[in-house]
């Protein structure tokens, strides 16, 4: 099959092939159709997380069809249509897992970093992390939800009940949440870089009632601010924003340093606090909310072999809405996905 792999970080991805995948005994191999173009890729990438499996391939939004099964599969079935997130396996046994942090387990693996991912043709994943993707919704639109709109929404009710929310970083999360809190009758403020007037723009057009630059002012306290934005600096930027007892949530798995600040910011039992992955429940939630709302993401679509374009887009924040790769096939020579069945073999699944 190929793939795109990442050697070494900081470097380009290279195309390469490499051998179709086969099940462990709890394993489903999925023909990617299409995969998102997540920041967190681009902090692999560019070596900001540190601990990657290497060579690895990236990419965790990953959607696509059951190809084959491993021999204790019994949740999915040959042709249907699935979603892998960026949880790929936990240990089940830790306190974190006992008590529904399975987000935090220490020794969590997850998808394009420890895990090979979806830049590829395909991909091998552990059935009990992955989720059927809802009907009316084609594969490139529901890429960006399994992260992007994931993420945002745990952001989103760690913010708890709120009437009003800041949004800073206006991409592929906020562009999604955004849909979820105007539907929920929230009022959304976005907060872009200084003179992204076509963002601000884009923001208005989803339902924004304010669209503004990161350092400026609302025109009112917000009751939250979630950051999107890898950026640091912007943590004072919305502590300022919140009113008393307000709560900045930081949803970036990556952060540049938080400057100082003073502590007339904090004080007024403000609280900061920070999104740590996903859970399974997190997906079964949001992917039952989405098509009630309904939630529409705006993709812009690029061919597999333009990963590396992809990436520099978003790393330059070319990207409105969000990045997905088309994965599609040579026309000759490949395997045929409908001789695949059940996989009998002894690999075994991740211990």
């Amino acid at each position: 099959m190929r793939a795109m792999l990442l050697h070494s970080a900081g470097r380009p991805l290279v195309m390469t092939e490499t051998p179709e995948p086969n099940p462990g005994s709890q394993e489903i191999v999925v023909k990617v159709a299409a995969c998102g173009v997540c920041r967190t890729d681009l902090h692999v990438v560019d070596g900001e997380l540190r601990q990657p499996k290497l060579p690895i391939i990236p990419g965790h939004e990953i959607v696509g069809h059951v190809i084959a099964l491993g021999r204790d599969v019994d949740t999915f079935k040959l042709g249907d249509r699935v979603g892998i997130p960026w949880l790929g396996w936990t240990c089940g046994i830790c306190s974190y897992c006992r008590n529904g942090q399975e987000n935090l387990c220490e020794q969590a693996r997850f998808t394009g970093y420890q895990i090979d991912g979806g830049y590829a043709e395909r991909a091998v994943v552990d059935h009990r992390y992955c989720f059927p993707i809802p009907d009316g919704i084609s594969d490139v639109e529901a890429a960006p939800l399994l992260c992007a709109g994931l993420i945002g929404y745990r952001a989103y009710r760690m913010a708890g009940p709120v009437r009003s929310l800041g949004l800073y970083g206006f991409g592929a999360a906020a562009h999604i949440l955004i849909q979820v809190a105007n539907a929920q009758g929230v009022k959304v403020f976005a907060f872009t870089r200084p003179g992204d007037t076509e963002r601000q723009a884009f923001a208005r057009q989803l339902g924004a009632v304010w669209a503004g630059s990161s350092d400026a002012s609302p025109d009112e306290p917000l009751d939250a601010a979630i950051i999107f934005a890898p950026v640091g600096a912007l943590v004072p930027l919305a502590l300022k924003a919140v009113r008393k007892g307000g709560t900045v949530i930081c949803a970036g798995i990556h952060m540049s340093d938080i400057p100082r600040f003073p502590y007339e910011l904090l004080w007024g039992e403000r609280t900061v606090r920070s999104v740590a992955n996903l859970t399974r429940q997190d997906a079964i939630d949001f992917l039952a909310l989405a098509p009630t709302i309904p939630v529409r993401t705006y993709p812009v679509s690029y061919p597999l072999a333009d990963a590396n374009r992809a990436l520099a887009d978003l790393r330059a924040g070319r990207v409105e809405g969000a990045a997905v790769l088309v994965v599609q096939e040579p026309a000759k020579n490949w395997i045929d996905s409908g001789k695949s069945t059940s996989f009998q073999g002894e690999e075994e699944a991740l211990p």
